[in-house]
């Protein structure tokens, strides 16, 4: 157990590499009610969103749910959240590291100018997320929703273990498939739905924060705090994607002047030829020991059994199969730029 956002969490259970392997190959389950939900509602509420995030909320119908992030003024990342629509153009779910909490509150709330009414339920709202290849299939004995055939970043509520108005949704943030549910906990709904996941199949395991890490890193999905944060853009970090330059948002001046005159720094994989494990802020050097980058984060990879990492460099160093140096202590271990996802 360790000390995260406030909160006492399991790093581990069993050991990480058992966690990360039952994730991969068939289904863990992580208590994630550490995370932040906000509510945004009324006939602002969607201006709302669409000025404080990169991504296109109007394309959101009821029922569906998109990833995007919140950039602040200066061209940096204020959050990555989670975008979920509850009535379209009128009723939204904002999902926010637990770590940024009450900066982004303040951050929506300094933003309001319209006034949309705003809630913030993550006191009381619980997050479990049930990831790996065979979650559905266990999770279906527990529900009438048709989890089995949930599309991608799409939501449905309903029954789940007997607890009324759970929200069931095609997200997660393993790559290993599954979904995310969220209740609130009133009638003791927490601990009925934890054991009703655990009886429903005794194959499954509950997942620490050390097996999150290396699974997400696996699949080159970025965590706050260490690959984007205040100072990093979305097109930087390779989030090009979720900047969609067809409405007005905070810093798209920001961005479309990073996208004509290009980057001078971008966030790559790269997987360690020397052996050796790259970790959270160790310099990135070339041939000659210049400094060119740092990692954001690094690991050994339980899946590849080899030693991954992902880290900024100078523009120059970003194409695959790219050589770069990893400082460890006082040695200039050899690397490679490789594609996102390594698995």
């Amino acid at each position: 157990m360790a000390e995260f956002a406030g909160f006492n969490m399991p790093i581990s259970y069993s050991g990480i590499n058992e966690e990360h392997a039952a994730v991969r190959n068939k289904a863990g389950v992580f208590d994630v009610s550490h995370m932040g939900e906000f509510i945004v509602k009324g006939p602002h509420a969607l201006d709302l969103i669409q000025r404080i995030t990169t991504n296109d909320a109007s394309k959101l119908t009821a029922g569906k749910a998109q990833y995007s992030c919140m950039p602040n003024k200066e061209g940096g990342i204020v959050d990555d959240l989670l975008v979920y629509c509850l009535e379209e153009n009128n009723a939204y779910m904002l999902v926010v590291n637990a770590g940024n909490i009450d900066k982004d509150w303040k951050w929506i709330v300094d933003h309001n100018t319209a006034n949309a009414e705003m809630h913030d339920i993550s006191g009381k709202t619980c997050l479990l997320a049930i990831q790996g290849p065979e979650a559905t299939k266990i999770l279906q004995t527990l529900t009438e929703v048709d989890i089995l055939n949930l599309k991608y970043y799409t939501f449905e509520k309903g029954k789940f273990a007997g607890v009324d108005n759970v929200l069931i949704s095609a997200t997660g943030y393993t790559g290993a498939g599954g979904v995310e549910i969220y209740f609130e906990d009133s009638a003791d709904a927490a601990n009925i739905i934890w054991d009703a996941i655990f009886k429903a199949d005794p194959g499954i395991k509950p997942i620490g924060l050390g097996a999150r890490d290396t699974l997400r890193l696996e699949m080159g999905y970025c965590l706050y705090g260490n690959d984007i944060d205040d100072t990093t853009s979305p097109l930087e970090a390779g989030l090009g994607w979720i900047t969609k330059f067809s409405k007005d948002f905070i810093s798209k001046d920001i961005f479309e002047k990073q996208k004509v005159k290009g980057l001078s720094k971008k966030l790559v994989g790269f997987e360690m030829i020397e052996k050796g494990i790259a970790r959270h802020d160790y310099e990135i050097k070339d041939f000659e020991g210049n400094i060119i980058g740092r990692v954001t984060s690094g690991t050994q990879s339980p899946s590849l059994g080899k030693a991954i990492g992902m880290g900024y460099v100078n523009a120059a160093f970003s194409a695959i199969d790219s050589e770069i140096y990893i400082k460890i202590r006082t040695t200039l271990l050899k690397a490679k730029v490789v594609k996102i996802p390594f698995v």
